[in-house]
């Protein structure tokens, strides 16, 4: 049974508003990129790590894989348009590489809290389930809206689960859902648990948690940096 990371890096980061891509920005002195690799190159249930990174930036991201020893990454491939076709680029190259009773994680480069735990959680769910979703219970008020000004519905929280990445699925599995896809010439489902629903799989839920936090404005950065005070048990049980 062979489990490969795979580590989606192919945005640019617009809402960022800085001179890179989000994931190569440095928090503690270290770039964004390298801290999400550092946790699955740490984990015993992972075997490998394929990056999907921006075209443009795959040299520096090489350079990032020495510097700092990041010897499970087997490949850096090219993204795609959109965050579907990132995965897809993902997963495709992995064909004949994975095959029955394999597993693939899916999970954002600009997501660098990752505990230990959270990992082994969802593999042991997926292993039981076949596929497993990192979520956490809402527990704000949702109210539903047409047009991001106003409401008239609430939406009952206690039916709601607020879906985070990694994701992991059996990989012939999900391979079999890109391909049907890809068939179909559809291109916009942004996380493989939302391509999963449409074709009629379960998607099972393993512990997320609060603080896995996926930089996406200025202000996230300090925040992670905040939040890397902390140990990883106190972050996963927040």
């Amino acid at each position: 049974m062979n489990t490969t990371a795979v580590i989606l890096a192919g945005g640019v980061g617009k809402r960022m508003g800085a001179d890179r891509p989000k994931q190569f920005l440095e928090i503690r002195g270290k770039p964004i990129i390298a801290h999400t690799i550092e946790n699955f190159q740490r984990n015993s249930n992972v075997d490998a790590v394929v990056v999907v990174c921006v075209e443009d930036w795959i040299g520096r991201l090489e350079g990032i894989v020495a510097e700092y020893g990041l010897d499970k990454v087997e490949a850096i491939v090219p993204g795609g348009e959109t965050s579907h076709d990132s995965t897809r680029n993902g997963m495709f190259f992995l064909r004949g590489r994975l095959g029955e009773g394999d597993y693939v994680i899916i999970h954002d480069a600009a997501r660098p809290i990752l505990p230990q735990a959270a990992i082994d959680e969802m593999m042991r769910v997926a292993r039981e389930h076949g596929n497993a979703s990192l979520a956490i219970p809402c527990y704000e008020t949702i109210i539903y809206t047409e047009d991001q000004l106003s409401g008239v519905k609430e939406l009952d929280r206690n039916s709601l689960m607020r879906v985070q990445t990694p994701q992991a699925y059996g990989y012939n599995d999900l391979l079999s859902l890109y391909d049907r896809a890809e068939s179909e010439d559809r291109h916009d489902f942004i996380y493989a648990d939302l391509l999963a629903i449409h074709y009629g799989r379960r998607v099972y839920f393993s512990k997320g948690f609060a603080n896995n936090i996926k930089v996406t404005k200025q202000e996230d950065i300090p925040l992670c940096e905040s939040l890397m005070e902390f140990s990883e048990d106190q972050l996963f049980n927040l």
